[in-house]
């Protein structure tokens, strides 16, 4: 098994305290990483959405909906927002500052380091299958409920630099068909042509090099 190298650390709150869409764009190439006791497994994010309540048709916080699920959408920055989407669990990152209900879903990953892990998480052998969603990229990795809350900027779930990726797709989020004209805003964005996206479709634009 690759060993995890050592200068791989957390990113600092600061980073969590952009703009939501312009962080979107940044965690574009971070590396995602859990710890457990299985093991550490980690991936390149290559895909994510964009959430901004309560403006927002399509986020759970739409209209400042605050209930038991959405109530860490409503705390400081770059803590995990996890929630359960059928039998999966699907992971955020809060946004936008506090009382400011924001996030942004990570929706797909490059596997990194732990693959072997992933796999046996998984059961499967096929590598572009194994983090090419957002309900798969969390079971591979381990990252359940439990994660709801918890800071982003320290073990045993947090995200650290990765790669630059040369261009970033933009287009519509994906599944939110009944959300009125926000199922048209161009809040989705992905690594162009990286094969472990969710889902390729058109892009309205492509930004060069984190223009």
């Amino acid at each position: 098994m690759e060993e995890f190298p050592k200068e791989i650390v957390p990113l600092p709150k600061e980073f969590y305290e952009q703009p939501t869409l312009e962080l979107a764009k940044a965690l574009i190439g971070c590396l995602l990483v859990k710890e457990t006791d299985q093991g550490m497994a980690a991936g390149y994010i290559v895909e994510t959405e964009a959430y901004i309540g309560p403006g927002d048709r399509a986020a759970h916080s739409y209209n400042n909906r605050r209930t038991g699920r959405t109530e860490v959408m409503f705390h400081r920055s770059g803590l995990a927002y996890t929630y359960l989407m059928h039998t999966h669990c699907l992971f955020n990152v809060v946004s936008g500052g506090e009382e400011k209900p924001e996030a942004v879903l990570v929706r797909a990953l490059e596997p990194r380091y732990g693959i072997e892990l992933m796999k046996i998480r998984r059961g499967m052998e096929d590598l572009t299958n194994l983090t090419n969603g957002p309900g798969k990229l969390t079971k591979s990795l381990g990252i359940t409920m439990e994660d709801y809350g918890r800071s982003l900027t320290l073990p045993p779930l947090y995200i650290a630099k990765g790669l630059c990726p040369e261009s970033i797709s933009v287009g519509k989020r994906i599944g939110i068909d009944n959300s009125g004209e926000a199922k048209d805003y161009p809040w989705r964005f992905w690594i162009t042509n990286n094969s472990f996206v969710s889902r390729h479709q058109k892009s309205e634009y492509v930004v060069k090099n984190n223009e």
